[in-house]
């Protein structure tokens, strides 16, 4: 029986080298996903829309093999003109939101939903999430044109588990910047009431507190705010290794938007 029909619509296809280097770095340490590729009888991973280039989803193979050796990779693109033929181990395809009839246990679908209405994107992912091999995961994210501020929803078959934002230390003055690169699921969500509003507001006064370290680089000044946070009973992670980024993850329960 040949596949479903690819569903969804065909993305702007922007990308560019080392795009997603963010995410990618946050997903082969994320103890949730490093177990779930691990643990995978089959480790299929699907990277949706990736555009007019495959370059990230090659990245995104080389990073994810750091993991486990033997993980599949395949790109699926609804515009036919976009699949190429594969190389360096990565699969090309034509597919859609019905990730072509394919049962991976991870798929990433960066700035994808980013020009669907909110009130698509419970659908979409529904319909991601169905085609999921069993105990499978979903990133979904959107990040600006170098990837220097990026932002994703980590989501199991039954709904969100997290909200990650990533930045460039050097290049971001405050946490809200990374706003107006928030998923579709909560980009219009951040206004007084909401509770991602509340994050961010919440971490630009922790930030804030903490400028008198500003002589020892965003960095060290970036692990006193989340201390700070934390400190306020906001769950956030605290990463204990070394990072390049400033992250700043919280449980979907934090920012579940009013109505959800």
């Amino acid at each position: 029986m040949p596949p479903p029909p690819p569903r969804g619509v065909i993305t702007r296809g922007t990308t560019g080298i080392n795009r997603l280097r963010r995410s990618d770095r946050w997903l082969i340490h994320d103890p949730l996903v490093q177990e779930t590729l691990i643990a995978a009888p089959d480790p299929l991973v699907v990277d949706l829309g990736y555009g007019a280039s495959p370059t990230t989803t090659l990245e995104l193979a080389s990073r994810l093999r750091t993991v486990r050796a033997d993980i599949r990779v395949v790109g699926l693109e609804i515009d036919p003109a976009r699949v190429v033929p594969g190389r360096d181990g990565v699969t090309f395809a034509r597919g859609g939101f019905e990730l072509a009839g394919l049962s991976p246990v991870l798929v990433r679908a960066f700035n994808v939903l980013r020009q669907y209405p909110e009130e698509a994107v419970s659908d979409a992912w529904a319909t991601i999430a169905s085609g999921l091999a069993p105990g499978g995961l979903i990133v979904d994210g959107t990040c600006d044109e170098l990837g220097r501020r990026c932002a994703w929803v980590l989501l199991d078959a039954a709904g969100p588990l997290s909200l990650t934002l990533a930045w460039d230390p050097f290049t971001t003055d405050r946490p809200s910047d990374v706003a107006e690169r928030l998923p579709k699921a909560l980009i219009h969500r951040n206004v007084a009431g909401e509770p991602v509003h509340d994050l961010l507001v919440a971490a630009d006064r922790a930030w804030a507190s903490a400028a008198p370290l500003s002589p020892f680089g965003p960095r060290v000044r970036w692990r006193a705010t989340l201390a700070a946070l934390d400190k306020q009973g906001i769950p956030v992670w605290l990463y204990r290794r070394r990072m390049r980024d400033c992250v700043l993850s919280v449980p979907w329960s934090v920012v579940a938007p009013n109505g959800f």
